[in-house]
């Protein structure tokens, strides 16, 4: 169980969580015609090493499973990497050259995306995580496509100070992203992270990150998707690593600070894609759930 001040590295805790995204990436990236593109996700969950990500990654698992399919999980990577890149595309599209991606994990875009020149990217994560990634992406011959910083400091130490050492001007429009970060938070810390985010942000920043709707706080569907997982091979145990209960609604806080925020439920985010909507079975689990946009002032 999650626990204050604990700690963990990619194929622990929280932090295998960030491969398991990878491996999805992964394998969303793979065939003649990929729902997205990620050249480097698959060297990353290798380096990881957890045999059942790496089984995902290179497209060796038959996951045809009745609540999520490997289809269905590729569609659901492609909809989610989608949106933050372009919350990214969009911002840089209106002048913003500063970008700070927040637990980073093993999250490629400072690589991958075509970056603006002058732009640069924060990644923050616990050192640990930072120094893998660099260090894989290194060897596989990545370059970054921007000015990338790396930020090593947990974000429950004193994040923004750090980030401000590190070159961070919070004079200047910012384009934030918060991916899958938020519900591996307690309530409290949710809000500090969202107030320290406001502290920084100039006029004209922007945000994007989830919207949980209340029944995707219950951890019905955390219980379903960690049992689907042992049946694929996989021993996460998704129920441990989430804080379930109320919480502030992230668009509610925001708005409250001045933040104009849009929410994009999950159906419509995956007709926007071109994909049928998720399955009743995922909708009953996780509500009107979906991603969020917040622009400053």
């Amino acid at each position: 169980m999650r626990t204050d001040g604990d700690s963990w590295d990619l194929a622990s805790s929280v932090g295998a969580t960030a491969t398991a995204v990878a491996a999805s990436r992964a394998l969303a990236s793979r065939g003649p015609d990929p729902l997205i593109e990620d050249p480097y996700a698959a060297a990353l969950v290798n380096a990881v090493g957890i045999p059942h990500f790496v089984e995902v990654a290179e497209g060796q698992l038959d996951v045809d499973d009745p609540l999520f399919s490997a289809r269905q999980m590729c569609e659901h990577i492609a909809v989610r990497t989608r949106f933050f890149d372009q919350m990214f595309i969009d911002a840089c599209a209106a002048g913003i050259r500063q970008a700070v991606i927040l637990a980073s994990g093993l999250d490629t875009r400072a690589y991958r995306l075509a970056w603006p020149a002058g732009t640069v990217v924060f990644e923050i994560d616990q050192p640990a995580v930072i120094d893998f990634k660099t260090q894989v992406l290194t060897e596989a011959g990545a370059t970054p496509a921007a000015e990338r910083r790396t930020i090593g400091v947990d974000l429950r130490d004193d994040w923004p100070r750090a980030l401000r050492d590190g070159g961070f001007d919070p004079g200047r429009p910012t384009a934030w992203i918060a991916e899958g970060l938020l519900i591996y938070l307690p309530p409290e810390a949710q809000d500090r992270l969202l107030d320290a985010v406001t502290e920084l942000s100039a006029p004209g920043s922007r945000l994007a990150t989830e919207h949980m709707d209340a029944q995707a706080l219950t951890g019905d569907w955390a219980k379903a998707m960690t049992e689907r997982g042992r049946r694929l091979g996989s021993t996460i145990d998704l129920t441990e690593l989430f804080y379930t209960g109320p919480r502030n609604s992230a668009a509610d806080y925001l708005g409250a600070q001045g933040w104009s925020v849009t929410v994009q439920p999950n159906s419509d985010a995956y007709t926007a894609n071109g994909f049928a909507p998720p399955a009743d079975e995922l909708i009953a689990l996780t509500g009107d759930s979906g991603y969020l946009t917040a622009q400053l002032g």
